[in-house]
């Protein structure tokens, strides 16, 4: 007999991938439509979400006057909502669906070049725009691995799996395990996709500034590039409005990050993230805790 209690776990993974079933069934304009409301939802109440993106924006932003600081913070909740009625389409769609929501590649040539050197490239894909749209681009032209978190809910991993890896893409866990792997496809000169503006909940890292603030950050993109001599290449995906689509955005990373010193290295990969957001502030997820494990316990408070 099933106990009641693995039930209630079970429960919240069923809801949310029916709920994401249905989602894909919507064009993108309606579903992007349903993710902007619940995002002006998210706004209006004063929860977490609201409280963790003002507060980024405060300190990233503190020159901004206050009407137009919110008027960002709204904006990227709004885009925040649409990231996750997204992941429907983004993880349920055929090939053809997923290709003709690309309208528009910039910067892609450097990311060929780099491949060509034969050592491998790191692809940085920050919590901007789509960065699910990233992976699915990226895993439909080339071979490529990215360290995966796994879902706590059993019936989303199966689908969040399924759904990244169908075009080839290859997750490994983050973690030595994960790792190792990515070093085996450096070997290869094949592409590794790493979130740079993950905290690290573990292993190697620093504290260097993201916007001018002290922020644990990951050591793991230095160690890689030491190792086999990668470039690495930024790359986001540009929400398009009216459910238009993505633009895919290759960019080049500041020459520093190469450096030896894994502050200095740290710094750098932090900039290249920077440098991303500045274009596109209103996609970033300033709800994230970019800022935990800080010193100040109160950060967020």
């Amino acid at each position: 007999m099933t106990e009641p209690n693995g039930n209630r776990r079970l429960l919240p993974g069923v809801l949310a991938a029916g709920t994401l079933r249905l989602l894909a069934l919507l064009p993108l304009s309606l579903n992007h439509a349903g993710g902007a409301l619940l995002g002006w939802l998210a706004w209006l109440l004063p929860g977490r979400a609201r409280r963790v993106t003002i507060r980024n924006l405060e300190r990233c932003y503190p020159d901004l006057d206050p009407v137009a600081r919110n008027r960002l913070g709204r904006r990227s909740l709004l885009e925040t909502g649409k990231t996750a009625t997204e992941m429907g389409p983004l993880w349920l769609w055929p090939e053809r669906r997923i290709r003709r929501l690309i309208r528009g590649v910039t910067g892609e040539q450097q990311l060929r070049e780099a491949l060509a050197d034969g050592k491998g490239v790191i692809v940085a894909i920050p919590h901007l725009g789509s960065w699910e749209m990233v992976g699915l681009y990226c895993s439909l032209r080339y071979p490529m691995t990215a360290l995966y978190r796994p879902p706590h809910l059993p019936d989303l991993e199966e689908m969040v799996r399924r759904g990244r890896e169908r075009f080839g893409a290859r997750l490994v866990p983050t973690g030595a395990r994960g790792v190792r792997a990515l070093y085996r496809s450096l070997e290869r000169g094949e592409m590794v996709c790493i979130l740079p503006d993950q905290v690290p909940s573990a292993g190697q890292w620093v504290y260097a500034p993201f916007f001018g603030i002290p922020a644990r950050t990951m050591t793991l993109v230095s160690r890689l590039t030491r190792r086999f001599g990668s470039r690495v290449i930024f790359c986001y995906a540009e929400r398009l409005p009216r459910g238009g689509g993505f633009h895919v955005h290759f960019q080049p990373a500041p020459a520093q990050i190469h450096s030896d010193d894994p502050l200095l290295a740290a710094s750098h990969l932090n900039l290249g993230v920077e440098r991303c957001v500045r274009g596109l502030p209103e996609q970033y997820q300033w709800s994230y805790k970019r800022f935990r494990g800080q010193a100040a316990e109160d950060f967020y408070e």
